[in-house]
């Protein structure tokens, strides 16, 4: 790929199918249980390399600090970590909301990380890439490794997970929620039975339960409305949080009419979000779309 100057990578996002909380280490973070199901609902990275020995963000998100942004953060960890000379131009067009619960800060990270290794020739493996993008989130292994997964422990551990192809509908109600005021809160229940996948592949049903829902719906009414919205729309729906908030979801049915939904999206409250969006099996980011 040395020919290659300038790539453009999809960056997905991911819905929490099931979010349990089983422990807490002694240093404060959760041990959790969950699947992670990719969707098409994505962001899009263009990554240009340059001859300058530089990072640079074209149109980087208002309000946003370099320090702060994942994706600045990511280049230059690769960078640093592998000693390389020249540099590259970076812009990101964000569809994903932020603060949503749907790792989108995480899959940008992780999209930096596979782009930026094809296109400076670095020819890291998954695991490499996977324990620098460690230091980058909890979130951003899972989606350097690409294929949907079974989540433990502080989410280091992945296991990859045959799910069918289904269609969701997602509603981001405009606000985002911290992560870190959900897992500090007192009140966030941390002693979930523990499963296991073949428990979880033999009656996927019966694992929709979201532990950081209830703290989340108190801590942003916003969450309980959208909830409440999809139930009125979606007959039979059985709608709950993904990740930490503030998104929420519900896996439709086969039979059910898409055109009437989306127009009923439509008149979502003002500021709010929602989508019908695809499962996907393995992160687009690794179809590279190359420009010579």
């Amino acid at each position: 790929m040395a020919s290659v100057h300038s790539l453009t990578l999809h960056a997905p996002a991911k819905l929490n199918l099931f979010l349990h909380l089983v422990g807490r280490r002694a240093d404060g973070y959760h041990l959790l249980q969950s699947v992670f199901q990719l969707i098409d609902w994505c962001d899009t990275l263009h990554l240009k390399r340059i001859s300058e020995n530089e990072i640079c963000r074209v149109n980087p998100i208002p309000g946003v600090l370099p320090q702060d942004d994942l994706v600045v953060r990511a280049a230059n960890l690769l960078k640093d970590f592998c000693k390389v000379d020249y540099g590259v131009e970076i812009d990101l067009q964000k569809e994903i909301p932020m603060g949503a619960g749907m790792g989108g800060g995480s899959s940008d990270a992780a999209s930096t990380l596979i782009g930026l290794n094809a296109l400076w020739n670095l020819h890291l493996s998954t695991e490499a890439l996977c324990s620098l993008g460690l230091k980058l989130g909890a979130d951003v292994p899972f989606f350097i490794f690409g294929k949907n997964a079974f989540i433990e422990g502080i989410g280091g551990k992945i296991e990859a997970i045959s799910l069918p192809t289904l269609y969701f509908l997602v509603i981001f109600p405009n606000r985002g929620i911290a992560t870190a005021s959900i897992f500090q809160d007192p009140e966030l229940t941390r002693d979930h039975s523990q499963i296991t996948i073949d428990s979880f592949l033999a009656s996927p049903g019966s694992y929709q339960s979201n532990d950081c829902q209830a703290v989340a719906m108190r801590i942003c009414p916003e969450v309980k409305q959208a909830l409440d919205w999809i139930t009125q729309a979606v007959p039979d729906a059985q709608p709950r949080m993904s990740g930490s908030g503030s998104s929420v979801f519900t896996v439709l049915e086969p039979n059910t009419d898409i055109a009437t939904l989306e127009n009923l999206l439509q008149n979502l409250p003002e500021g709010w979000v929602g989508r019908v969006v695809r499962g996907l099996n393995k992160n687009p980011a690794y179809n590279l779309i190359s420009s010579k």
